[in-house]
């Protein structure tokens, strides 16, 4: 895998990624309060989703992570874990304005970026 490859997940999707030794499951999408496609919003929502790491050595821990930055709401595009960062880079399909998010439980697909180093580190 390359550097800032996009990893793909379907929800439900559980991969063991070799080359960062963790297993990676996207549970859910919590929530959905994206704009629809074709309809001005003042604001332009998010959406969160739940994903489980575990690594080799470590239990698993489930980080919500969201399509915005959002302190206020406590939306974070990346997070830190086991030496990674991981952000989250695209959830696909968009709601649509007749329809909205809740028929599109099961069918959400992500897109993650995970990198080496975190926090502390000048790769930003």
């Amino acid at each position: 895998v390359g550097q800032n490859m996009i990893i793909y997940f379907t929800e439900g999707e559980n991969k063991f990624l070799e080359e960062y030794q963790m297993n990676v499951t996207f549970k859910n999408i919590s929530e959905d309060s994206r704009c629809p496609e074709g309809v001005t919003c003042v604001w332009q929502g998010a959406a969160v989703a739940n994903i489980e790491f575990m690594g080799t050595t470590t239990r698993p821990m489930t980080i919500p992570l969201a399509t915005t930055e959002n302190e206020g709401r406590n939306y974070n595009k990346s997070a830190f874990f086991n030496g990674y960062t991981i952000s989250l880079v695209e959830v696909n399909p968009a709601p649509t304005a007749g329809e909205g998010a809740k028929s599109l439980a099961g069918k959400y697909r992500i897109g993650i970026v995970i990198t080496k180093g975190g926090e502390d580190s000048t790769m930003r």
